[in-house]
């Protein structure tokens, strides 16, 4: 058995130390869900559910920066139906702290921002 991508349901526990690791075994892709309000968001939600799993702050960086690429925010549009609102790259600063830069921002079906 040699799955070519992983798909992680949501994580909202301690079960982000699996879905770190298993982004981390060397398959072409992979993803998973993880709440957070927003994606510049998304690396303190990860520190808070891997400090809670017993990782540190630093090994969750480590850890998130090596697994991670993008970052695809979906959220409920005027009409209830889960639309994507923003696509974000996942960057490591001079620190090895991880950020979510937007790289896209979709409102009402339409491009209106992105980053670099």
């Amino acid at each position: 058995m040699r799955p070519d991508r992983l798909v992680v349901g949501e994580v909202r526990g301690a079960e982000v130390v699996d879905l770190l690791a298993a982004l981390n075994t060397g398959h072409e892709g992979g993803c998973g869900t993880v709440h957070a309000n927003a994606p510049a968001d998304l690396p303190a939600r990860l520190e808070a559910l891997g400090i809670a799993a017993g990782l540190s702050r630093e090994a969750v960086h480590a850890q998130a920066s090596a697994a991670l690429d993008a970052v695809v925010h979906v959220a409920r549009g005027p009409d209830g139906r889960r639309e994507v609102t923003q696509l974000a790259a996942v960057e490591t600063d001079a620190t090895g702290r991880v950020l979510v830069v937007p790289r896209v921002v979709v409102r009402g079906g339409q491009v209106v921002g992105g980053g670099d």
